[in-house]
């Protein structure tokens, strides 16, 4: 699990950020994992439709497959596939107005939801990628995808209606890397301020375990709090509902004293080469000095934690120099050293660098 070479910081982020965009005339490639050739994925056939995700080879291949088994079956076919000369592929929505294609079963976000629901299941019980959405690694968690991946976080739950909305349609958690849709989670840290044997200010951050029965990196450390953003809730809701599910810490003390302190995005590539453009928004809480610290102690209680342990921040740089956090969980700490003021222009040589890709673009502008 762990590297046996002491990382720099800049080494974490790029565990993580691992992912490098290029296109020329020819496509669009990730130059980081053997030049692979992606395909843009487009909401619509509409001329303004947003790209929404990024496939891989083998899921341009099956998506062929797919759409000639609906051709053979009689069903419409979900997919429209323009692979030369300009590569792209888009879903079956139509387009609006007088010259709307009269095959736009896909043109409300619930029957998008409902079509991708049936296809991913299918994946699932036939375990075709069972790596990423077979049985062991389906999640039963709807993600909510958008047009505008820095969009509005919308939903019709809220809105009362489908029409309008950044909001296009919801997948299975464990599905959205076999698409490389942006997904979204929420990341806090609890911490408490300390003087160090030297006289200097440090902290002491709480640091969970992974439980080892988890789908993804088991027994790794991880952020105090973390979780994905389920669809139809709120970013702040979602932070409250993880840290009682996690790590029993009632929702009156996370909402009396977290601080949202910003957000981290990064372009992931997993070890099975699966795509995972992720944003996090990032939530602290400073435990206050001389009051009660029993609130603010987090214990294990839904299972995915195996234990926790309140972690000198001395100890806390050796872990993440080692390659023991979750990979975006790295880049968590290193923002907290950042804005705390232990990680510095100063004393960081690749300060700037790790700046610009803690708060990274996809390279969305190439999709």
């Amino acid at each position: 699990m762990a590297t046996q070479t002491k990382l720099r910081y800049l080494e974490v982020v790029d565990i993580c950020d691992n992912v490098h965009l290029r296109r020329d005339n020819t496509g669009l490639y990730d130059v980081a994992y053997n030049s692979e050739p992606l395909v843009p994925l487009y909401l619509s056939e509409s001329p303004d439709s947003p790209v929404i995700g990024l496939l891989r080879p083998v899921i341009v291949e099956q998506l062929k497959i797919e759409n000639k088994k609906s051709k053979e079956n009689g069903k419409e076919e979900l997919w429209i596939l323009r692979l030369d000369p300009s590569e792209h592929i888009t879903l079956r929505c139509g387009l609006s107005g007088p010259s709307a294609c009269l095959r736009n079963f896909l043109d409300t976000p619930s029957k998008r939801t409902a079509a991708l629901k049936e296809l991913c299941e299918r994946w699932r019980d036939t375990e075709l990628f069972p790596d990423v959405c077979g049985p062991k690694k389906w999640r039963a968690e709807m993600y909510p995808i958008y047009a505008d991946p820095f969009g509005v976080h919308d939903h019709p739950l809220i809105a009362g209606h489908e029409v309008g909305l950044n909001y296009v349609f919801e997948m299975e958690r464990s599905a959205c890397a076999l698409f490389g849709l942006v997904t979204y989670g929420v990341h806090m840290s609890i911490y408490d301020e300390i003087v160090q044997n030297d006289g200097q200010p440090g902290v002491r951050v709480w640091v969970p375990t992974r439980a080892l029965t988890k789908p993804s990196f088991p027994g790794y450390l991880d952020n105090t709090v973390a979780g994905g953003i389920p669809s139809g809730m709120s970013v702040f809701e979602s932070l409250v509902k993880e840290c009682m599910e996690e790590a029993s810490i009632e929702a009156d003390i996370v909402r009396k004293y977290t601080r949202a302190v910003g957000s981290l995005s990064y372009f992931f590539r997993n070890a099975k080469g699966w795509l995972q453009p992720e944003i996090e928004y990032v939530y602290d809480i400073l435990i206050p000095p001389g009051v009660d610290p029993t609130p603010f102690t987090p214990r294990p209680l839904d299972g995915e934690v195996e234990s926790f342990e309140l972690v000198s921040q001395d100890q806390l740089l050796r872990q993440l120099k080692s390659g023991l956090f979750k990979p975006n969980c790295g880049l968590v700490i290193i923002d907290l050293f950042i804005r705390l003021g232990f990680i510095t222009p100063d004393n960081e040589p690749d300060f700037m660098k790790i700046i610009n890709r803690l708060h990274g673009s996809f390279d969305y502008d190439k999709w």
